[in-house]
């Protein structure tokens, strides 16, 4: 028996569980698999290529418009060319182009019938008739689900997209990037003028790129993987603070729920990871939709704390670009600013499946202390000005990404014929071998000898990283950490310093934003290296000596190593950009402290406090992961259970406890970002001391993580359903995921639980545990 013959026999739920078994049998009696990296699978073929020979992508925006105030005539979303097919390239770009239509509303349209009902009947004939129940939108219907204070938060500029499968890019998005080619590092003679790196043809646009990791690798199949307009680059979003947006959804995924090249769900549902945004709006795991539906996401764009801080809007450090050069002042606190996002798919039981597949993006968000533009009333000359002027250009007005650059950092595998692969069935978590940036296997990228800012995502299904940054000579370059998961933190913090020498280990889902100056190594190379060894898909086992990976003395897992080059070259502009050693802690903070409740103090006892264990007590061989909630059993996720209802207005302590037997669990919380106050009773490292989060390393491994964290949340302005999870997304699958809810005071009913399916969506009656009120004892 073979890892593919076991793979191929599974088609039930029953043989899966079981193939499950079987693999894992078969890799522990295997010694030559040992090291089972990829998981339940061989090595990926290279296909001749070579490291650090293709230029890297950078993200391409999807760019916003503004929203229309009447409603035009247009042509409906393409259908499938078969049930298992998807529309036609060229087609879609048309219809994307199109204006919003129908205009959105605060409910669910249920107006209008799915758009591909016919197509869905001739697929499944046993629907034949049924479709016209099935609605345009797959939001769940009626006030649960309604945009909360639409008229308050009126979407003001919209994007739509489709996800679909992989096509070469049609150039869809050239006239949308705010740099119009035409500026900067953007403009002819520019580093990012050709996209590709691969001739002329791609000057000053994407038209033509297709979806394959390395020119020398295969083009991957539609159904192979499926993404944001079905084109790469991967996308970014570009949201400024006080401009609330509307994210139409199309899903163009193939009819057919078995047309996925062996993984993948076709239903979806998109999580802003980690927006303040009402839960209508967050991608609750439940709430998702099917081919031929949209989902109208409306995102406020406010600061948190709007209802109760700075209510009159009249702290500059409040606000965001006006694209004029002033600010547009908005109400909440500053301290709650966020910058760097991505969000993904949150399907349930199919997160891993879906994302690892393409469906991610990031988002950056901009500010009156995160502007994009440097040198322009920065405050570095007047500490009155909010600008923070962290590398970025100097052309736009706001959103310059010259020197600022998001980067998806990720394992991936693929087969034999050059296809993605995944092993679904390994619920202790899924590993590639190799390691791609922006969907490109180990690329490189001209730089400026200047500053330079990175916006760096974990992007990866089960794999952690940590980063070292090195010259060719092996000697480790320094840089500064200025976000953490996306917050601006108190004060820059210096690598290397007495707490590590590199990049802290960085869990799934964590983004750390660095600054790097690239000064004095003009004509020169240095080098992103993972130093993180894992075994398994269980988490890390131990970080590698930086001498013995560079060296090659240390033979093992195959993403440890380099895998993205700089090639320095000349600048002759002027680099105007904030220098973050003026930030670092003793002098000027980039962000003052938001103060949380600390241990010891009456505020901190009589708070309500909250425990979360995530383990494996209770679970089955299909779904082995489980949460315990303030001391009660180990549950499976049940999304018609609220395992925590905090008010709106409330402070909690949120105590996330991990389980043991060698586990790592990157746990995160929906909504709301949190001070961590204590790991294992002990202050935080200073990367996490004035940061604020939103993914929480727990775990019994040497890589960074502690069994406990001790964490401080405030719940503000929103109502509604979210959840909490594990973000080794096959853990989350499996099923370490449990629902907490937003509560209005005095709110004594839960929200029903919407259960959908082709022809529409019922509600079904919602429970609570025991202690969902009132959490558990202080502790």
């Amino acid at each position: 028996m073979t890892v593919k013959s076991i793979l191929k026999a599974a088609t039930s739920p029953m043989a899966i569980a079981a193939a499950g078994a079987a693999l894992a049998t078969l890799l522990i009696s295997s010694p030559a698999q040992a090291l089972d990296i990829p998981t339940g699978a061989p090595p990926s073929p290279l296909f001749g290529a070579q490291p650090f020979t293709q230029k890297v992508v950078l993200f391409e925006e999807f760019g916003t418009k503004q929203m229309p105030t009447t409603e035009a005539a247009v042509s409906p979303l393409p259908p499938p060319d078969s049930c298992a097919g998807a529309p036609n390239g060229a087609a879609l770009d048309t219809f994307l182009a199109q204006p919003l239509s129908p205009l959105p509303t605060a409910q669910a349209n249920t107006s209008k019938p799915n758009m591909w009902s016919k197509s869905v009947e001739t697929c499944y004939p046993e629907l034949y008739g049924q479709m016209a129940n099935s609605p345009v939108e797959g939001r769940p219907p009626g006030e649960w689900f309604a945009h909360q204070r639409w008229a308050e938060f009126k979407p003001q500029v919209y994007f739509q997209t489709a996800m679909a499968g992989a096509r070469v890019n049609g150039g869809l998005r050239d006239k949308m990037q705010m740099h119009g080619y035409r500026y900067g590092e953007f403009a002819p003679g520019g580093l990012y003028y050709n996209t590709t790196g691969l001739g002329s043809q791609f000057n000053g646009t994407t038209k033509g790129i297709p979806i394959r990791m390395h020119p020398n690798f295969p083009i991957q199949d539609r159904n192979s993987v499926w993404t944001f307009d079905g084109t790469l680059p991967p996308k970014l979003l570009m949201a400024r603070y006080g401009v609330p947006i509307l994210f139409r959804h199309f899903n163009a995924l193939p009819i057919d729920e078995a047309a996925n090249n062996g993984f993948g769900m076709h239903t979806i549902t998109t999580h802003e990871h980690n927006g303040h945004n009402p839960a209508e709006s967050d991608g609750f795991a439940g709430a998702y939709f099917y081919p031929g539906q949209f989902y109208d996401y409306r995102w406020p764009m406010q600061l948190a704390g709007r209802d109760t801080i700075n209510t009159d809007a009249s702290d500059p450090r409040a606000g965001a670009p006006d694209g004029a050069g002033g600010i547009m002042k908005v109400r909440g606190d500053y301290r709650e600013t966020m910058s760097t996002h991505w969000f993904h798919d949150h399907m349930l039981d199919f997160t891993a499946q879906n994302v690892y597949k393409g469906n991610a993006a990031m988002m950056n968000y901009y500010s009156s202390i995160d502007r994009g533009r440097e040198g322009f009333n920065c405050n570095y000359t007047n500490a009155a000005n909010p600008n923070l002027c962290f590398p970025s250009g100097t052309a736009l007005d706001w959103g310059n990404r010259d020197y600022d650059v998001n980067l998806v950092i990720a394992d991936k595998a693929w087969d034999a014929n050059g296809q993605l692969y995944f092993n679904k069935f390994n619920t202790d978590g899924f590993l590639g071998d190799q390691v791609t940036v922006n969907w490109l296997w180990k690329p490189y990228m001209e730089v400026r000898a200047r500053r330079y800012r990175f916006r760096i995502l974990d992007g990866s299904v089960s794999r952690y990283f940590k980063l070292a940054l090195v010259d060719e000579t092996g000697k480790r370059v320094p840089y500064y950490m200025i976000a953490n998961d996306g917050n601006i933190m108190e004060h820059a913090v210096p690598f290397p310093n007495a707490e590590s020498a590199d990049l802290p280990t960085q869990g799934i889902a964590e983004r750390y934003d660095i600054v790097v100056d690239f000064r004095g190594y003009t004509g020169k190379k240095l080098y992103f290296v993972n130093l993180l060894e894992h075994q398994d898909g269980k988490g890390p086992n131990k970080p590698i000596p930086l001498a013995d990976v560079l060296s090659g003395a240390y033979v093992g897992d195959p993403a440890v190593g380099k895998f993205m080059e700089f090639r320095v070259v000349s600048y002759s502009g002027v680099d105007r950009s904030m220098n973050p050693a003026d930030y670092v802690e003793g002098k000027k903070a980039m962000v003052l402290r938001n103060p949380m409740p600390q241990p010891g103090t009456p505020e901190y006892q009589n708070a309500v406090h909250r425990t979360f264990e995530f383990g494996r007590t209770g679970g089955s061989d299909g779904a082995p992961w489980t949460i315990k909630t303030d001391g009660g059993a180990g549950l499976n996720a049940d999304i018609s259970l609220v395992s925590a209802a905090p008010t709106i207005g409330a402070v909690e302590i949120w105590h996330i406890k991990n389980g043991g037997n060698g586990w790592a669990h990157p746990v995160h919380v929906h909504f709301e970002e949190g001070h961590i106050l204590m790991r294992d009773g002990k202050a935080p490292p200073i990367w996490e001391r004035g940061a604020r989060k939103d993914v929480y390393r727990v775990g019994s491994d040497s890589a960074g993580s502690s069994t406990e964290v001790t964490m401080g949340i405030r719940i503000r302005e929103f109502a509604g359903t979210f959840v909490e999870h594990c973000h080794n997304t096959q853990h989350e699958d499996h099923a370490m995921l449990l629902r907490w809810d937003s509560q209005k005071p005095g709110q004594t009913l839960a929200i029903p639980t919407p259960d959908n399916g082709w022809t529409g969506t019922t509600y079904l009656q919602t429970s609570l545990l025991p202690t969902a009120v009132t959490g558990s004892a202080p502790q």
